[in-house]
């Protein structure tokens, strides 16, 4: 099947897992989903990825991450730029998210990476999407 926007697909995924309580979700892989994982990790809001090869078809399994209370450490995932609207900004309006606890990413002609990194790079790029 052919997603119109398959980062929002990811985000969507993420977040019915989360509410569902699961402990990973399977999502189809692309490079740019896996940078995105990739970040997520680094910056704690998941626990950990792999990488599921079965014959031609590859996933990106996303483990989930909780509080001891169970519940998920991330609370917000937003889409920013979309398909039918592409949001870009420069190295000088890059977005804060919640004064500095969340966090934005952004697709650069460096890659895929946070927005405080980007920050200290002095690039900016297309804004992909919102975390808390």
């Amino acid at each position: 099947m052919q997603l119109s926007d398959p980062i929002a697909d990811m985000l969507t995924r993420l977040r019915n897992g989360l509410m569902a309580r699961h402990t990973s979700v399977d999502i189809p892989h692309s490079n740019m989903k896996e940078h995105i994982a990739q970040i997520l990790v680094d910056e704690g809001f998941v626990r950990d990825y792999e990488v599921v090869r079965d014959g031609a078809k590859v996933t990106l399994r996303v483990v989930l991450k909780y509080t001891p209370q169970r519940r998920p450490v991330m609370t917000h995932l937003r889409r920013l730029s979309k398909p039918g609207l592409r949001i870009y900004t420069g190295k000088d309006r890059i977005p804060r998210v919640l004064g500095g606890i969340g966090l934005v990413i952004i697709s650069t002609p460096r890659g895929v990476i946070t927005g405080q990194h980007a920050k200290r790079l002095g690039v900016g790029g297309e804004l992909l999407c919102e975390v808390w």
